[in-house]
């Protein structure tokens, strides 16, 4: 009788094992491959993308999904290298069937991997990188950007220059910045948009260190020599941590304006810093924790926090936002499968980022396939409300998205 029993309790229980494994067989879902380092000074960059991408994913799966599918977000460490990221995307492509790419952090890795998604079909949505090279000379159609890049950055870098001569005159600029595509596009990009609104200057250095470059004394007395009104920054990440906690002691940011309109006001900066964080250095990013002052930049702050007990640096907004803008253009189409289809309902899509500002709807360039959105330029200023920074920025001035864009006749001539 026993056996009997245990015989009956074994036989439901397979049979309930078989119709879980049935209804997770039928079960569909969207497969995103991403690539993100997880370790070095990008790392950081990295891991919050990582966990920005998992919260929205959470966020729609939770809702039911999208079209009867769910999201399925894997993440595989790209260590920063192009030569291995083709290697994992070429993976992804063949053995996951992912139907996107995704993420990415260095503009030399973006660089390859558009490569392999133009050559597979194969929708990429970068979330990071801001080399323009991606959207204007290597624009493919399976490729968008859901971050600023570099010219819309250098746009509003250069209309704050020329606001900023108006109450505080001045002549001189020297650059430091990675001797990379981001970097050199960020100083070209620069230049163009000065001269395109008409403000006067004068180069008085340009300086090149590589990519996680460990000693800057030899960049920043040379700096120091040339003695420059504004010193343009073109880092990001660590090397911005880096660069100025080597150059402050030098006293570098009372001979000069510390000026970083892309990737320098980010919070990995005035976490790392706290009190040692110079007041009054001019820079930006592609998020703020504190701007803007909206309903949904405080939500989407606030779940960061709780899901990682951190607040978020610029990069995790992109994730985030591309995670989204996977699941609308699923919504449009109805099934991931169709590449073409995804692409068209990519090309043009308007939906509402927790970077937005009142007023204003981020919408994707149907000609570039970048994002197009407002910037905001601050100062570093005393604040205690996302610790452990002890300074954030504030005093902001805000240019408008359109501005940002590039004229047609600078992307006829860069294609070229």
């Amino acid at each position: 009788m026993v056996s009997l029993k245990r015989s009956a309790v074994l036989c439901l229980l397979a049979m309930l094992l078989a119709l879980v494994s049935s209804a997770y067989a039928q079960e569909k879902f969207i497969k995103i491959g991403a690539l993100y380092p997880m370790s070095g000074r990008a790392g950081i960059y990295g891991m919050d993308s990582v966990a920005a991408a998992e919260m929205a994913v959470e966020e729609i799966n939770a809702k039911g999904g999208v079209a009867g599918y769910k999201l399925q977000f894997m993440n595989t460490d790209d260590k920063s290298k192009p030569d291995y990221a083709v290697t994992v995307t070429k993976r992804y492509i063949s053995d996951d069937k992912v139907h996107f790419l995704f993420g990415v952090v260095s503009s030399a890795v973006g660089l390859a991997v558009t490569e392999i998604s133009k050559q597979e079909k194969k929708i990429f949505i970068g979330t990071d990188h801001a080399a323009t090279e991606l959207t204007v000379q290597n624009l493919q159609p399976y490729y968008f950007r859901l971050s600023n890049d570099t010219f819309q950055s250098m746009a509003a870098g250069a209309l704050y220059l020329k606001d900023m001569g108006l109450t505080k005159p001045w002549k001189t600029i020297a650059y430091i910045g990675p001797d990379y595509a981001y970097g050199h596009a960020q100083l070209e990009e620069l230049k163009f948009n000065l001269e395109r609104f008409g403000v006067k200057f004068e180069m008085v250095g340009e300086f090149w260190p590589k990519l996680f470059e460990a000693d800057y004394t030899s960049y920043i007395t040379s700096i120091i020599q040339a003695k420059p009104d504004i010193v343009v920054s073109g880092f990001w990440g660590g090397d911005t941590v880096a660069f100025i906690k080597q150059a402050a002691p030098y006293g570098l940011f009372e001979k000069s304006i510390y000026f970083h309109p892309d990737a320098g006001g980010n919070y990995e900066l005035m976490s790392a810093m706290g009190d040692s964080l110079p007041l009054g250095l001019v820079l930006s990013a592609r998020h703020h924790n504190n701007w803007p002052d909206t309903a949904m930049n405080k939500d989407y702050v606030a779940k960061f926090h709780k899901k990682t007990d951190r607040y978020p640096t610029y990069a995790a907004e992109g994730a985030y936002a591309g995670i989204y803008a996977i699941a609308e253009a699923v919504k449009k189409v109805g099934n991931p499968d169709d590449s073409d289809a995804l692409v068209k309902a990519l090309e043009g899509m308007k939906f509402q980022q927790p970077e937005d500002p009142e007023g204003f709807t981020s919408y994707i360039d149907p000609a570039s396939h970048q994002i197009v959105q407002m910037q905001a330029i601050g100062v570093t200023v005393p604040n205690k409300d996302f610790p452990p920074a002890t300074r954030m920025l504030g005093q902001w001035k805000v240019y408008k998205a359109e501005d940002l864009l590039p004229p047609k006749e600078w992307v006829e001539k860069a294609k070229k």
